[in-house]
């Protein structure tokens, strides 16, 4: 059987099949944004935060290798990872009807109003894991491996609308005259408000992809591979500690990158919150009921989507900049930047000044989201797509567990919860990023040759 060469797909083809993306990240929007927040209103103290903030990490662990491996080896009348991010955006906007309002359930249930926000977290951080995995590996699996940064860059650029919408909610609805202050144990209406409006968009645009974006079929796949048999062939599920096993050595590279990327990333969100109420606020860290402590999540909200909003043209950037300086080198100086912007929200006194530190983190998310994973899709085979996304994670929530389990301690026990102390410390973490980087990172220059050789390396 002659081999047949995957067609390479228009713009349009590309944005309809991650505008599910869009709605995923104005959910992931509201978490970053909020949840801190809403968990400080239903009691949580500052040390506490990034405990609480483990489910995210622990089910992206437990949920993405399995979602991913399952997709590689299962086909259904809607395709391939459609299913997936169906149901993970079902369960997801019912997640995020139900945080914000955690405090007014307990009220028929017999069961502390901050459990159950984290039971409710959970429940999201697992059904965005569900609905995010497939995307990933939907490019992978629809896109020539020559389009992959384009791909990966117009998920990112829908990444930032999307989140940028998340972000920007809760404020949007303040100046419209939904309240931002609620009595003690509850969440203010504009943040319940934001995450209803969240739950529809996602449904919206996770329906949106499903009906404008057809899979192959295993029989395409297998003519792209010019291997039916391996192609059709169907492993188990104890496989996925076998291919972990036998990741490429590029995945590696690209693993201890992501790894202070992410170690970064996770301490800005779950610490700008109380980092601005006590460094710019001048707020004490047990202040967390007060008008001031709820216009530093405001605030937050507003940064975080002004980073997402700097994203968007980084991300039509990343192409260009990549083809002439090359993917390793674009992607070291965008974590460059991004360290330098978490940094420098230390030395901004002027809360109107600190949008300035968001566009080194906007340049640097772009990034993240696209350069990892357009170096990563060159060396894994086809018939692995799914798995290997979601092993992959394991090097984005791994960090995030380890920032978790210490990050609370930290603040609290070496920097007297003075928490923008440990903001800067992720901006380090950044800049460690870049460098590891350039040092081990092999750069796309290789020749076909020793791409392939890498490929080989695999398990099959």
């Amino acid at each position: 059987m002659a081999k047949k060469i995957k067609p390479e797909l228009s713009l349009a083809q590309i944005i309809n099949m991650s505008m599910g993306f869009l709605g995923i990240q104005m959910a992931f929007g509201l978490q970053n944004g909020n949840a801190s927040r809403i968990l400080a209103n239903l009691g949580a103290d500052v040390h506490e935060l990034s405990w609480f903030w483990l489910v995210a990490p622990i089910t992206g662990l437990i949920v993405q290798p399995i979602i991913g491996h399952m997709g590689d080896n299962t086909w259904s009348p809607l395709g391939r990872r459609k299913p997936y991010f169906l149901i993970g955006a079902v369960l997801c906007a019912v997640g995020l009807v139900l945080l914000p309002n955690a405090a007014s359930i307990t009220h028929m249930f017999a069961a502390s109003a901050l459990l159950l926000a984290v039971i409710f977290l959970a429940m999201m951080d697992a059904s965005v894991n569900i609905a995010m995995e497939p995307f990933r590996a939907l490019v992978g699996d629809m896109l020539p491996k020559h389009q992959g940064t384009v791909g990966f860059s117009v998920q990112t650029i829908l990444i930032g609308i999307g989140a940028v919408l998340g972000s920007y909610l809760p404020d949007w609805l303040t100046r419209l005259g939904v309240s931002n202050v609620a009595p003690e144990g509850f969440v203010a209406d504009n943040v319940i408000y934001s995450f209803y409006v969240g739950a529809a968009l996602l449904l919206a645009a996770i329906l949106y992809t499903i009906v404008t974006t057809r899979e192959y079929s295993p029989q395409e796949f297998a003519e792209f591979e010019q291997d039916k048999k391996e192609t059709e062939q169907h492993s188990k599920f104890s496989d996925i500690f076998k291919d972990f096993a036998t990741i490429p050595p590029q995945m590696k590279k690209l693993g201890a990158v992501q790894f202070f990327s992410w170690f970064a990333l996770f301490t800005m969100w779950v610490f700008t919150t109380s980092a601005v109420a006590t460094h710019h606020f001048g707020l004490s860290p047990e202040d967390t009921h007060s008008k001031a402590f709820n216009d530093a999540g405001d605030l937050t909200g507003k940064l975080f989507g002004m980073y997402n909003l700097w994203a968007i043209p980084f991300a039509f950037l990343l192409t260009p900049i990549a083809k002439w300086i090359g993917k390793k080198q674009t992607h070291a100086l965008a974590l460059l930047c991004g360290g330098l912007g978490l940094i420098s929200m230390y030395f901004i006194k002027d809360i109107n000044n600190l949008w300035i530190s968001m566009i080194g983190l906007g340049f640097a998310w772009a990034s993240i989201l696209a350069m990892p994973y357009a170096m990563l899709i060159e060396v894994i085979p086809q018939r692995k797509m799914g798995v290997y996304m979601g092993i992959f994670n394991f090097f984005i929530v791994i960090p995030q567990i380890i920032n978790g389990i210490f990050g609370g301690p930290i603040v609290s026990n070496i920097f007297g919860k003075q928490a923008m102390d440990y903001v800067v410390v992720g901006g380090v973490c950044m800049l460690i990023g870049a460098l590891v980087t350039m040092i081990f990172v092999k750069s796309e220059d290789e020749t076909p040759k020793e791409i392939e050789e890498e490929i080989k390396q695999v398990h099959f």
